[in-house]
């Protein structure tokens, strides 16, 4: 590797490493989400370079910027790379995976650089910094009044236990979608697909799996994908992830806003409405019944690499813990390098993301919902993040590829 001093001035990508060894870096550094894999100087006489040298040359501070670029929901106004805050101390290596995986599926702007973001995946920190400044304009993201600030969120993959057969208190089912389900819209209620006769019936040889918990059954249908330990008829156990695949497309309801509504609770987090079902268990369906959205999930096998990234998300991309957005795309297309900024309280982020997602409450010019990733931690933190945020969109600049 060059050395970082000279790393804003050219980056020739020279990597001194056995065939055998680059090979497995390659594939270790596609793979893994959060590992940075150091290289080791080499001693012996120095092979061909990877994939050639890439020629960076730093944009000048002094220069005219371009003109905005208006999206339909936001305005995107050019900056200079000194006021994008944190941008020289974030790891970046960290948010390479999720750039590949972005490359997998490129919107256009950004297909011609796929290649040199495969190259720069061996680069060093500084390297990865020259080669992002060199090749991108950052643009601050604002609304169509002016506003550059916004509302980051976090959402999550949870976990729960799973049986494929009912019982032993294993009574609420993950369904796949049905085959009426595209023949009314909207589709039945929550209260109707799990009252009515007719229904049932033709929900009956579309269970997925059988959950315990009422409150993680919802969590998951507002999560849109979840991991579920499943076990098996013959009693064996594995993971599986029943990944979004429709809803009924009824409107959705917070159940906390509910309950705050009718003044039952003043804490509103899910702890707060599970202590609340335990005091209330007679009350646990009209509760649910309060939001009439249900989502159906489509069954995923999880092992190996796929289990160290989650869901595919809107892109059509597995989504990478920490580094992946879903984002408002008529404000932020798919694909997009973003860097976030947010000063907390739950949490102070300065890092680059890429906007590979969306939501149905995911709506607005500066609007942000981080991908935290899945279990309980994830989750916990997902549930307490609700702070500012300021977002640069990061576009290729016209003479970004020579």
């Amino acid at each position: 590797m060059t050395k970082a001093s000279s790393a804003s001035n050219r980056i020739n990508s020279i990597v001194s490493l056995r065939n055998v060894g680059v090979a497995l870096i390659v594939g270790i550094l596609s793979a893994c989400s959060s590992t940075h894999v150091p290289l080791e100087p080499s001693t012996t006489t120095p092979m061909p370079p990877v994939s050639g040298s890439i020629e960076v040359v730093p944009p000048d501070a002094n220069e005219p910027l371009p003109p905005p670029i208006q999206q339909l929901k936001s305005r995107w106004v050019p900056v200079h790379w000194s006021s994008v805050p944190g941008v020289e101390s974030d790891a970046l290596h960290e948010a390479w995976n999720a750039w590949i995986k972005s490359c997998g599926r490129p919107a256009a702007p950004f297909a011609a650089l796929c290649s040199e973001v495969r190259r720069m995946s061996l680069a060093t920190g500084d390297e990865q910094r020259a080669w992002m400044k060199a090749r991108f304009q950052p643009y601050r993201i604002e609304s169509l009044d002016g506003n550059p600030d916004g509302m980051l969120t976090s959402y999550f993959e949870p976990m729960l236990d799973g049986s494929r057969l009912p019982g032993n208190g294993f009574s609420i089912p993950i369904y796949r979608a049905p085959a009426s389900l595209g023949s009314k819209k909207p589709w039945f209620t929550r209260q109707q697909i799990e009252t009515l006769p007719q229904v049932q019936a033709e929900l009956q040889d579309k269970v997925i799996a059988w959950v315990n918990d009422p409150v993680d059954a919802m969590v998951l249908h507002i999560q849109g994908s979840g991991r579920v330990r499943i076990t098996e008829p013959d009693g064996s156990q594995r993971m599986i992830r029943v990944a979004y695949a429709a809803t009924n497309d009824q409107p959705y309801r917070s159940i906390g806003k509910w309950l705050l509504d009718q003044g039952l609770i003043r804490d509103a987090t899910w702890p707060g409405i599970k202590a609340w079902i335990a005091q209330n268990p007679a009350r646990i369906n009209e509760l649910m019944w309060s939001n009439p959205r249900y989502v159906f999930f489509r069954e995923e096998p999880l092992s190996g690499l796929d289990a160290e990234f989650g869901p595919n998300g809107a892109q059509g991309v597995p989504l990478t813990p920490g580094r992946s957005i879903a984002v408002d795309r008529q404000s932020i297309p798919y694909g997009t390098p973003v860097w976030l900024a947010s000063p907390g309280p739950t949490a102070q982020l300065s890092r680059l993301v890429l906007a590979q997602d969306t939501g149905s409450a995911i709506v607005g010019a500066v609007r942000a919902d981080y991908f935290a990733g899945w279990g309980h931690e994830a989750g916990d933190f997902a549930g307490r993040v609700k702070q500012p945020l300021r977002l640069w969109a990061l576009w290729p600049r016209k003479t970004a590829v020579r």
